[in-house]
């Protein structure tokens, strides 16, 4: 097959492009670097780097591809301050500018990356793709958390238009190996202050709640959510439902590492999600994908992956 992904280059678009590679798939990635990283995908005959913004890339050279995966957007809770109109020409403008070359090239199939963070601060628990939301448009979040949700409208928009095979993720928290050490995530911010025995950084009062997936399985669910026929404009959950409090993932991650942190409270920030679980069902019905990496298990590939860098 013939592949296209954007934002091929960071946290989950590389797993997601070795991945291909791997089934000897050509993989076209076009990615900026912004907060990608060459390093994250090595050389390979069947792969084809670009570096380039989809919001100015002249995508007319390109040729048709089975599968379209869009993962520009920077996605860190560091980004939201640093690049956030980065990231709301890239959920605005760069999608307009993939989803014409999309239509134009008569491509196949197209999933593109969303977010639970569309969910905003939930008032439904857990997280079904029918719930609307509780957002903050114009929070210190909010161009992340909006130019998602205006995403998910183009998308659709685009669907009903030109009757094109569309297909939107709405990925949970994920964790694993090549996340970058300082972007802010509850597990590289734990797992790095553990491995060099340095306070652990608790926001707020560590009883807000997260579901973890592991890199692989959400990887496994992209791949599933592209190749699965007959669900074209579908919206799904892809995540981990085993649902732990800040407090408890910082009590295992110090217990992995061996470390003798000693945890510090801090004021949490605007809008962060009180408590954060998928309902996969729909994901486990259409797709028959669920996660099968354990918590436990993901957090010592983890652990070991930044020990070494």
């Amino acid at each position: 097959m013939n592949i296209l992904i954007t934002g091929g280059a960071g946290f989950i678009g590389s797993h997601l492009t070795k991945f291909h590679l791997s089934k000897n798939d050509d993989v076209t990635v076009i990615d900026n670097f912004v907060t990608g990283n060459r390093m994250n995908i090595p050389p390979a005959n069947n792969l084809k780097i670009i570096e380039a913004d989809i919001t100015n890339y002249n995508f007319s050279n390109l040729p048709t591809f089975d599968i379209v995966y869009d993962l520009a957007s920077p996605a860190s809770p560091k980004d939201f301050k640093n690049l956030s109109l980065e990231i709301l020409k890239t959920n605005s403008i760069g999608l307009i500018n993939l989803l014409d070359f999309f239509v134009k090239s008569n491509s196949g199939t197209f999933v593109f990356s969303s977010t639970s963070e569309i969910y905003g601060d939930p008032l439904e628990h857990p997280q079904k793709e029918t719930y609307f939301g509780n957002v903050n448009s114009v929070g210190l979040r909010s161009c992340y958390d909006e130019s998602k949700r205006f995403a998910e409208a183009l998308m659709m928009a685009y669907f009903r238009k030109y009757k094109k095979d569309i297909r939107i993720a709405r990925i949970f928290n994920t964790y694993g190996p090549f996340m970058k050490k300082n972007d802010g995530r509850v597990v590289s911010n734990l797992v790095n202050q553990a491995i060099d025995n340095q306070p652990l950084t608790i926001y707020g009062n560590g009883k807000q709640t997260r579901s973890l997936c592991y890199v692989s399985d959400m990887v496994e669910g992209l791949y599933s959510l592209a190749m699965t026929e007959n669900i074209s404009g579908e919206i799904i959950n892809i995540g981990n439902p085993n649902e732990k409090t800040i407090l408890e993932i910082a009590d295992i991650i110090k217990k992995l590492v061996g470390s003798k942190s000693e945890i510090v409270f801090k004021e949490i920030g605007a809008d962060d999600p009180k408590r954060r679980c998928p309902d996969i069902t729909k994901a486990k019905k259409i797709l028959s994908w669920e996660p099968k990496v354990a918590l436990e298990e993901g957090l010592l590939k983890t652990i070991n992956y930044f020990s070494k860098i």
